[in-house]
């Protein structure tokens, strides 16, 4: 493994471009997303060859590696070689990573030890989410869904959990729900059945699957709204949403949780059930008050 890295992982070093994406100039910006949507050809591809896909001078490549701590691009890329020599390595399963928990610890491990070091992380990353959660983006997401005609649900691989509980809670506001749940690769028939202004919740992360991706896109060319939830503005998502919601999982121990992205969906069932109630109650409420108010008066 390469040493001397000004990060450990592919990851921490994406978050901080993350975090400091805002505060770049075009230019930078412009290959930081090329950076986020394409780590995988980071890994062969040269200077020169990512400079013509970014429709930059290599200079400008050089130039954004040392912004965040390189000594150039030839160090950033080895940082994403190192990612992904551990991703391909033969048999890299979970009884891999379990086995390099044994390896890395100083001792056995209690059954307690390990819940709380995964509560711990848990922890940390639902304390992030509410850090990063904003009024705007937040109220605009349900607003997309209080005004959908209809939702629709693509969620695959890590993200399947959190499809399949956002279509049973779903299921109790009264909305038409569609989840494409990939159950007899019926996706592309389900969609036909889509229309202009519903909107799409889609839910990946970093390895974007692609019949997400592939789902997001064509809801978006048949006039769908995308509702994004993915680990990072710049993902491909990004390209077709209306409005994403970023959240970032802690991994713990090798294993990523879906702590903070389950809590993010359950909050958006939440807001929008109370929308919808308080949109069907305050009417009521209000006929019943000025009947009352007539018969009072006679």
């Amino acid at each position: 493994m390469t040493t001397n890295l000004p990060y450990a992982t592919a990851d921490q070093f994406l978050a901080s471009m993350q975090a400091g994406f805002p505060s770049l100039s075009k230019q930078l910006k412009t290959i930081a997303q090329y950076v986020e949507k394409n780590r995988e050809r980071l890994v062969l591809d040269g200077v020169h060859d990512v400079a013509r896909h970014c429709g930059v001078q290599p200079s400008a490549i050089i130039r954004f590696a040392k912004h965040f701590g390189f000594s150039g691009f030839s160090q950033m890329q080895a940082l994403f070689r190192d990612s992904a020599a551990r991703q391909l390595a033969p048999n890299r399963d979970y009884q891999d990573r379990v086995r390099d928990l044994i390896r890395a610890s100083e001792g056995p491990l209690s059954a307690t030890g390990i819940a709380q070091e995964v509560i711990a992380g848990s922890i940390e990353s639902l304390e992030a989410l509410q850090r990063g959660v904003t009024d705007t983006l937040f109220d605009e997401a349900v607003e997309l869904l209080v005004q959908a005609p209809s939702i629709w649900l693509a969620a695959s691989r890590r993200a399947f959990p959190v499809g399949a509980y956002l279509a049973y809670a779903l299921q109790h506001t009264g909305k038409p729900i569609q989840w494409l749940n990939g159950l007899g690769q019926m996706q592309q028939g389900q969609l036909r059945a889509l229309k202009p202004d519903d909107v799409m919740i889609a839910v990946s992360f970093e390895p974007y699957a692609q019949e997400t991706l592939l789902a997001v896109r064509e809801a978006a060319e048949r006039g769908a709204r995308i509702l994004a939830i993915s680990d990072s503005p710049l993902s491909p998502l990004a390209d077709h949403a209306r409005v994403l919601l970023p959240v970032q999982d802690g991994a713990t121990f090798g294993f990523r949780s879906l702590t903070s992205t389950l809590c993010l969906a359950q909050s958006l069932f939440m807001a929008l059930a109370y929308r919808l109630e308080i949109a069907y109650t305050q009417p009521q409420a209000e006929a019943a008050s000025r009947r009352k108010a007539r018969s009072g008066g006679a």
